[in-house]
């Protein structure tokens, strides 16, 4: 099946972009362009470990917790450092899901201190007329530092 060679190579490089399209707009700190790499109705759920898992519904509530995070930070990075990426779960064309791991490096402006975050993205994908969107995003800390937080992390599978 050549052709479905070249389908899953072209939508693995799609969602690969859509990946550093989110870590581009958070490093520009280009809010307006966020929502757009979202579906509509998409979800994300933050679970830093030392408090309740936080869900935000829809892209635009999400830019705003976003900024507002990012704002005490006068230097602010945001890598995908691996990425594993599943297509087609169950035949569906239309739907990927991934294993994202990142990194924040920043620097505080009120204090001027360094600390960079770890964490594990564990994201869904719909295939939208625009392209590939974020359907669902679930992010889980790994490790802060200088503090030497480290959180082990659930099983992986999936």
């Amino acid at each position: 099946m050549q052709q479905d060679h070249i389908e899953r190579t072209v939508d693995h490089v799609a969602i690969d972009r859509l990946l550093r399209s989110y870590a581009d707009v958070l490093d520009r700190r280009a809010w307006t362009e966020l929502p757009g790499l979202f579906a509509p109705d998409a979800t994300v759920e933050l679970d830093l470990v030392t408090s309740p898992v936080r869900t935000i519904d829809g892209p635009e509530l999400l830019a705003e917790f976003i900024a507002g995070a990012v704002a005490r930070f006068s230097f602010f990075e945001f890598m995908v450092l691996n990425a594993h990426i599943e297509l087609w779960p169950n035949g569906d064309r239309d739907a990927a899901t991934a294993r994202v791991f990142m990194c924040e490096l920043r620097q505080e402006v009120a204090s001027g201190e360094r600390s960079d975050a770890y964490g594990l993205y564990r994201d869904r994908y719909v295939r939208t007329a625009d392209g590939w969107r974020f359907a669902h995003r679930r992010y889980r800390s790994m490790a802060r530092f200088p503090a030497g937080d480290v959180f082990p992390l659930p099983h992986l599978d999936g």
